[in-house]
């Protein structure tokens, strides 16, 4: 039980912004759920003895949720981003070795304590601008027994950091060369026995896929989806980020509680996508990586009432972001997301886009995961470039 004193909470979405300076409010917690929250004179007696400590009027939002990344993998590609720049074409780098298949083997290569090692800074970072939950895909093994490594690192991150993580298989990322001339048994040996092994260990919260004509069709997905169903574990989709290629419409058809990236979304997917309640997760860091033209469609996807999140999808080779607060900054910059809707896209439907309840928002019943700002505005979370103003985390009731 703890009670934290003089807040000024800021709701995610809410245009009245967060309450007033000469209205400081209390937020109660109670078996890392808020319990109560109130005018401080207002505060039931049962809370009277709890330890209390003061915010100093400062904002306070819910803790931040990061719902799209790759953070634990091998190496780095940073010679790639280096050659692109001197002018080697895709080719070229292929050819020298690197590419995606580069993060394969190095991730192949690596233990588990040394993905541990190297994910640790990467989460830090993140943790240090207010996240408090994460998602962590696999996608870098490309044979089961990476895949699951990679996994049981995720869920090592939860053990050693004071942070909420959410494990996605995603083996249907890439065609390995081993595989080159037998996609479907790819599929079957790996996407699909690895996902059960995956689930038989506990190690598995959430199924997706890389929808694109260089990865996966949405046949292809349709069988991964099945298997998916028949687990039980809920699925999102990498979908239209190259191409408007069905793979949104094929997410809504299977209930996918998120579909990715979506530059070339058409009308069809988003009218499925909002029939089916999926959220649209949009992911300006390799927008910006990549030197991306086409805009994901914000306006239709705004119109249609389908609920816009954001993430870093920190990665080594599209995305090798590390700062949400950045990502915020571009979701409003590059894809004219109002500041409301950047706050909301990585809290409420951020949480929504893991298929999370219990979080997101701030009020009683759900977990007590708060950040607290030095801030005198929600949008300046959004408006700042490169400045953290976190003062602190509240992670299931304890200050951290």
């Amino acid at each position: 039980m703890q009670v934290f004193n003089n807040a000024r909470i800021a709701c995610p979405g809410a245009e009245t912004g967060p309450t007033p300076p000469s209205e400081p409010m209390a937020i109660a917690t109670e078996d890392a759920r808020i319990a109560w929250i109130g005018k401080v004179s207002d505060l039931p007696g049962r809370f009277a003895s709890a330890p209390r400590s003061d915010l100093g009027g400062r904002l306070v939002t819910p803790g931040l949720i990061d719902c799209h990344t790759h953070v634990v993998f091998g190496g780095d590609r940073a010679r790639e981003f280096e050659m692109r720049l001197e002018g080697a074409s895709y080719e070229d780098i292929a050819r020298a070795g690197g590419g995606i298949l580069s993060s394969v083997r190095d991730t192949r290569a690596a233990s588990e304590e040394a993905l541990l090692d190297q994910a640790l800074p990467r989460v830090d970072a993140l943790l240090a601008e207010g996240v408090t939950t994460l998602e962590i895909k696999s996608g870098y093994g490309l044979e089961v027994e990476t895949e699951l490594k990679m996994l049981r690192v995720a869920r090592r991150i939860a053990r050693v950091r004071p942070v909420s993580v959410r494990t996605t298989w995603l083996a249907a990322h890439a065609l390995p060369p081993e595989y080159a001339a037998d996609r479907a048994a790819y599929l079957r040996e790996v996407v699909i026995a690895g996902m059960d092994r995956a689930h038989a260990e506990g190690l598995v919260d959430a199924v997706d896929g890389f929808c694109e004509g260089i990865a996966f069709s949405p046949e292809e997905m349709d069988l991964v989806f099945g298997h998916a169903a028949g687990l039980g574990l809920p699925v999102k989709l990498h979908a239209e980020q190259l191409s408007d290629g069905g793979g949104a419409v094929l997410a809504a058809r299977h209930g996918a509680i998120s579909a990715d990236h979506l530059e070339y979304l058409g009308d069809n997917g988003v009218a499925a996508m909002a029939a089916s309640g999926t959220v649209a997760v949009l992911l300006p860091g390799a927008f910006y990586t990549l030197r991306e033209t086409k805009l994901p469609p914000v306006a239709a996807l705004r119109r249609a009432g389908v609920p816009i999140a954001l993430a870093t999808d920190c990665n080594p080779g599209t995305s090798p972001l590390t700062s949400l607060l950045l990502a915020m900054n571009m979701g409003a910059t590059l894809f004219r997301i109002t500041p409301s809707e950047c706050l909301a896209g990585v809290t409420v439907n951020a949480a929504r886009a893991l298929g999370l309840d219990d979080r997101g928002a701030i009020r009683p019943g759900l977990r007590a995961d708060l950040a607290v700002w030095d801030i005198a505005r929600p949008a300046e979370l959004s408006y700042r470039i490169g400045f953290n103003p976190l003062h602190a985390r509240i992670v299931g009731g304890e200050l951290v």
